[in-house]
């Protein structure tokens, strides 16, 4: 049965099929669904990756976007959280 907050139902279950959280896959396919994937798809990779960020950075990150336990996660947990989000 369709999800109706879902807009975008191939893409989603395309994201969710490379391993991403509901929640992440439901962004993508709702901004693909509103802007049109070519427009969504130009947007990615203009952030520095996960690695090359200072453990620092990364808990910022996860505090910006919400990851609970942020404070007693490693660098590797921080970038595993923050690209299951």
């Amino acid at each position: 049965m369709p999800n109706p907050s879902i807009k975008d139902e191939k893409t989603y279950r395309k994201v969710r099929e490379q391993g991403a959280s509901e929640e992440k896959a439901a962004r993508i396919a709702n901004s693909a669904a509103k802007e049109g994937r070519k427009k969504v798809s130009k947007r990615g990779g203009k952030s520095p990756a996960y690695e090359d960020m200072s453990k620092g950075d990364l808990y910022k990150q996860a505090k910006k976007v919400g990851i609970e336990g942020r404070s007693d996660m490693s660098k590797s947990e921080l970038v595993k959280a923050l690209r299951n989000h």
